[in-house]
């Protein structure tokens, strides 16, 4: 670990338009249940490229602004998951993070990016470390936001599995019910209303079989926790004050088994500081890609 630091200010959001659509590719490489995919993807700026990929249950207008803000200065592609926004729907019951994992590095080959700067948030960091274990030649820094290493506990198992069957059993209307009861755990409480309304948008826009795949797949990852200890690119671990997911001590922790790791606690957030706090998290972000040149 090299520096922690906590931050405050203003809540923005921005919209993102311009999404592309991409035609599927095979990855024969191992560690997935079915063919890699790129899909639906935001595209925007020029330079390094710095790939930001999304949580559950929402798509890459999270990323707004970052897309925003970053692609003065990079190439920022943010893509929908298979399952989530206009991405392809999944191809089996459950969908593995390595399943992503393929078709994040799928997308990246389809559009020549050899290394690239990885963020995932929440499930989104768990695709990143996902990355890291596959293909970790092709990654050259990451940020890991409101997230955490660990493996799923049996009673974690069981409740993704049995929130995958609720979805498939009430399709939409059970992800609105599902969007209602979170939302304010996704956000804080005290979240501007327009951010709440992003958020909600967003969720209940999702795909139920693509919610319930993701879900059964995330119940079997692996334990992060040893990958992190050897992992030597730089790293941007950033968390919610408020977060109650993936709790403060959560990111405190992955910033002590990281070699080289900056800690950024978003005062004022919950588990979406991006969204809650863009411009603190922008700057946090800002600080990390300019030390690491």
């Amino acid at each position: 670990m090299t520096s922690e630091a906590s931050v405050t200010g203003v809540t923005s959001a921005v919209p993102v338009t311009g999404a592309n659509s991409a035609d599927t590719s095979a990855d024969t490489s191992t560690g997935a249940s079915t063919e890699a995919s790129t899909g639906a993807y935001a595209d925007r700026g020029s330079g390094e490229v710095l790939l930001l990929v999304h949580g559950h249950p929402f798509d890459h207008t999270m990323w707004a602004p970052q897309l925003e803000e970053f692609a003065a200065t990079h190439r920022v592609v943010a893509p929908d998951l298979r399952g989530y926004g206009n991405g392809p729907a999944p191809v089996a019951d459950r969908t593995l993070l390595g399943d992503f994992a393929h078709d994040v590095v799928a997308l990246a080959d389809r559009l020549g990016a050899e290394r690239f700067v990885l963020g995932g948030l929440s499930m989104g960091g768990q695709i990143v470390m996902e990355v890291l274990r596959l293909f970790p030649e092709r990654v050259r820094a990451v940020v890991l936001a409101d997230t955490f290493p660990a493996a799923e506990t049996a009673g974690g198992r069981a409740l993704r599995n049995s929130l995958a069957d609720r979805f498939l059993a009430e399709g939409p209307a059970g992800v609105r019910a599902y969007a209602d009861e979170v939302l304010e755990k996704m956000v804080a409480p005290y979240a501007p209303a327009e951010v709440k309304a992003r958020v909600h948008r967003m969720m209940t826009g999702t795909s139920p079989a693509g919610a319930a795949a993701a879900l059964r797949g995330r119940a079997e990852r692996p334990d992060y926790r040893e990958l992190l200890a050897r992992t030597t690119v730089p790293a941007l671990v950033v968390v919610g004050r408020d977060d109650a997911y993936t709790p403060v001590a959560d990111a405190e922790a992955m910033h002590a088994a990281l070699a080289d790791s900056t800690l950024v606690v978003v005062e004022g957030a919950a588990h979406m500081p991006n969204l809650e706090r863009p411009a603190e998290f922008n700057a946090a972000l800002r600080a990390f890609l300019d030390r690491i040149g």
